[in-house]
């Protein structure tokens, strides 16, 4: 009896391995490239291509990477020059799935040398609009990236006296351009907008927009001038009287609450997708999506300040809590 029940898991083992490998067959020798627009060490493309990497794991499928590195080398010219190898390590490794990661990849690869051809071409962390690119085409889908916005904009509306919203960010054209998405996705549109170029100007902007607004929203700090993270915090402690929030990595440490977007759900969705297309979807039958999920943490130390307790719902989604006691 104890041999035929040994002998009856042992085919049950093997008919699992058989099926894990059947599973994987099915894409054994299939080639995936993925473009990754930035440089291995940042952050943010980093989580997109680890989550796609998660995924196709064991699959079988032949995985392959490349950087454009267009992140630190803006220049026109460089970002051509990226894109024309990049075409060039297509026609070389002849993948069934071609992934692209954020707006570059797209741009200098895919709008000028892959658009409406047989590839299928599968994208992630495209910011807010496809449409910009003339897409989507009929070889191509995947996910845009928008800012939590509305749902950033919800969590600050039920701890402040109004509706009125402040923005203050870095002066650049793709802050001034999220800031105009920002729009269409909350309640009330924001009414004092302020865009900065130094530390000093950010800190008396906030001064300001604390004066005539109800809550505050700030953009990425990335290009201010003698931005210092430690003493921004320190700042905003002394002087805030209203909620702050923001939907970017790395402004936690000032915003009452942050909402942040999970770079890993973008490459995770792309990898699925171009899993489909391996099992034989087309592109434009696997719908375009935007990111849900959210990174919410709360800034204990500033709702202290501001005398505002966050509710039990919140404290059970929250990532992260700022300022807690250990």
């Amino acid at each position: 009896m104890k041999k035929i029940f040994v002998f009856i898991i042992f085919l049950f083992i093997l008919a699992m391995a058989n099926i894990i490998y059947a599973g994987q067959s099915n894409y054994r020798g299939k080639k995936i490239l993925y473009v990754n627009s930035y440089h291995q060490g940042y952050d943010w493309s980093d989580g997109e291509q680890r989550g796609a990497e998660v995924v196709l794991s064991g699959t079988g499928v032949v995985f392959k990477a490349v950087y454009m590195d267009t992140k630190d080398n803006t220049s026109e010219q460089f970002c051509k020059m990226s894109g024309l190898k990049v075409k060039k390590i297509i026609e070389e490794f002849k993948p069934d799935v071609l992934i692209v990661a954020d707006d570059n990849a797209f741009t200098y690869v895919i709008k000028p040398y892959y658009r409406d051809v047989n590839l299928p071409v599968v994208f992630c962390g495209i910011n807010w609009d496809i449409s910009t690119y003339g897409a989507p085409y009929k070889n191509t889908t995947g996910m845009i990236e928008i800012g939590l916005i509305e749902q950033l904009y919800n969590h600050l509306r039920k701890f402040s006296k109004g509706g009125r919203v402040g923005f203050v960010g870095y002066d650049a054209p793709h802050e001034r351009r999220n800031v105009a998405y920002y729009d269409q996705y909350i309640e009330n549109k924001i009414l004092n907008k302020v865009f900065v170029k130094d530390f000093d100007s950010w800190k008396s902007e906030f001064l300001r927009l604390q004066e005539k607004s109800d809550m505050i929203i700030f953009g990425a700090h990335d290009g201010i001038k003698g931005w210092d993270s430690k003493e921004a915090a320190n700042f905003i402690y002394v002087h805030i009287r209203i909620p702050t929030g923001s939907d970017v990595e790395g402004m936690t440490l000032v915003s009452l609450i942050g909402l942040t977007k999970s770079a890993e759900e973008q490459g995770e969705y792309a990898a699925r997708a171009a899993l489909r297309i391996l099992d034989g979807a087309r592109p434009a039958d696997i719908p375009i999506v935007t990111n849900k999920k959210g990174l919410l943490s709360l800034n204990l130390h500033i709702a202290g300040k501001l005398g505002i307790v966050f509710t039990p719902a919140m404290f059970k989604v929250a990532k992260e809590l700022i300022g807690q006691e250990q």
